[in-house]
């Protein structure tokens, strides 16, 4: 159990804001006596990280960065929506939540994608991803690639 205090030391986040996250209900907190105390779970929760596996076995998680250079905004907005599109379809739910970012750079003509998750799932992003950057398959357009 945390201290309102050190959850705001945790997150970066002024003890006020972390009081606030609490009474409108975004942060679960038990309270004892006049102070708040914040699970390990609760916590994290709020930051998305997955919780601490059972005494069934250690939870592995994945975390790959795909840095794609000389594509146009079109290309990349292509390869995002191909990516989250995938991840968002046929999830395992025994398996712990993938998670993908992208983000591009105009300037740089560089597109990177974050992935989070379990070592099968985060693979199968990869191949999918390799097959789309690596083949002819004009889904990512003509003049996308430096």
């Amino acid at each position: 159990m945390y201290s309102v205090e050190q959850v705001a030391d945790r997150l970066g986040l002024h003890v006020r804001t972390v009081r606030g996250y609490i009474r409108s209900g975004r942060l679960k907190a038990v309270r004892i006596g006049k102070q708040y105390r914040v699970a390990r779970a609760d916590l994290d929760e709020l930051t998305g990280r997955p919780p601490v596996p059972a005494a069934g076995g250690p939870l592995v998680e994945v975390s790959s960065i795909v840095q794609v250079d000389g594509v146009d905004r079109l290309a990349a907005d292509r390869l995002s929506t191909l990516v989250v599109a995938g991840v968002n379809a046929g999830h395992d739910p025994a398996a712990p939540p993938l998670r993908v970012q992208t983000v591009y750079d105009e300037e740089r003509r560089r597109m990177k994608v974050v992935l989070l998750g379990g070592p099968a799932e985060t693979a199968e992003v990869l191949r999918v991803l390799d097959a789309v950057l690596n083949g002819d398959n004009g889904l990512l357009g003509e003049g996308s690639r430096g």
